[in-house]
């Protein structure tokens, strides 16, 4: 059976606007939907005060509504609906957990909990630090904006990634290809570099020779981080970009990509939040839906 794509739903504008966003990644991929809504209001002490067959109706109801309205615009997907009886964060990292369940988990940039002007709330940074499987934080369109990006004004959407090209992780990188062939898209690998310390020790800036040189050395770099996954993908188009600045060169630039694909690395114990630097200025910063993919 194919995995799921989970989308996380507690009734928020952006939750919403995830769980549409979430309906066109499952049909591309010829996987059911699969609609979550956390609800901790038994498992905190109260349970003892309530009937159990008065579980969430009020949130069954919402998740029947979000169903119906995301089954409309995506005719021919199956929507699934699940109220996980637990707290948000780790009801919807346990719901990554089960094996062969779920392929991609998708959540809205803050929801009803969230503080006006928040750019991505707790519950959204907490569970891309933590699941077992890629996280997708969607941002609330504007009044004008649908709710995937087309990737930019052209013809051909945009996939980018960010590369750590000193040591490139092959999960991030197919998951990057992948999504860029599921959207028949550019895939732009960006890999930001940082002058050597010695520059920062001895107090001056690199010649304009040097730094030519730096930049060539770091296109080799990221050449052949690429070079494999170039090999698998020949149909793929591929443009690297190496960019003095890590998580600026991923913000900058990137506003009309269809997703922005960074790594985070899997530890044995991520009891919290596991987010780099990079992946946390641009899960704040950057405009796209951003793509979180847990790595060894």
């Amino acid at each position: 059976m194919t995995p799921a794509v989970l989308a996380g739903v507690d009734g928020s504008p952006e939750s919403t606007v995830a769980a549409h966003w979430a309906a066109g990644e499952a049909l591309r991929r010829g996987a059911p939907l699969r609609l979550l809504h956390a609800w901790p209001w038994l498992t905190d002490g109260r349970a003892s005060f309530a009937d159990p067959e008065d579980l969430p109706v009020a949130a069954q109801r919402m998740l029947a509504a979000v169903a119906e309205e995301v089954g409309a615009r995506h005719p021919g997907l199956t929507v699934q609906t699940d109220v996980v009886l637990d707290a948000a964060v780790d009801g919807l990292v346990a719901a990554t957990e089960v094996a062969g369940d779920a392929d991609l988990l998708v959540l809205g940039s803050r929801g009803l909990g969230g503080f006006k002007g928040l750019l991505v709330g707790s519950v959204s940074m907490a569970v891309a630090g933590r699941a077992a499987v890629p996280v997708v934080v969607v941002r609330q369109p504007g009044p004008e904006t649908g709710t995937e990006s087309a990737g930019g004004t052209g013809a051909v959407p945009e996939v980018v990634v960010g590369v750590d090209a000193a040591a490139p992780s092959d999960t991030v990188l197919d998951f990057a290809f992948r999504e860029a062939e599921l959207r028949g898209a550019r895939l732009r690998a960006v890999h930001g570099w940082n002058l050597p310390a010695s520059f920062a020790v001895v107090g001056f800036l690199p010649s304009g020779t040097e730094t030519a040189q730096l930049q060539a050395a770091e296109e080799k770099v990221l050449a052949a981080a690429v070079a494999a996954h170039r090999a698998r993908y020949p149909h793929i188009e591929v443009v690297e970009q190496a960019r003095l600045g890590a998580a600026r060169t991923l913000v900058e630039d990137t506003e009309d990509a269809a997703l922005l694909v960074v790594g985070r690395r899997r530890r044995p114990h991520d009891l919290a939040p596991r987010l780099g630097r990079t992946a946390h200025a641009v899960l704040h910063h950057a405009h796209p839906p951003v793509a979180v993919v847990p790595h060894a």
